[in-house]
């Protein structure tokens, strides 16, 4: 999987308002109520990375979950960290029908 270039991440980020990209990844970060909420929200996340054989650079303080997404292989970011950004916002955010 190659590297995107500045302009593809910069027209992808527009279907992901949440996040930004600085420093050879995405980043955002998502609040919660308490922190219960917020590491059961990493636990679900955590699922999908393994499943996506993709993790992230990640933290949290009490309610606030910061996420940084890099291929480390490829020395920034790739359509495998677009690909686990939208499976966290669908997870953290899923669709109301």
């Amino acid at each position: 999987m190659s590297k995107l270039s500045e302009e593809d991440i910069e027209k992808r980020l527009l279907n992901l308002p949440e996040w930004e990209y600085y420093e050879d990844a995405i980043h955002a970060e998502f609040e919660f109520e308490n922190f219960k909420d917020c590491f059961s929200a990493m636990s679900r996340i955590a699922f999908e990375c393994e499943a996506l054989n993709h993790h992230p650079d990640w933290s949290n303080a009490y309610n606030v979950l910061s996420i940084s997404l890099t291929t480390h292989s490829e020395n920034g970011v790739t359509e495998k960290d677009f690909k686990l950004a939208k499976a966290i916002e669908d997870i953290l955010e899923p669709d109301e029908d």
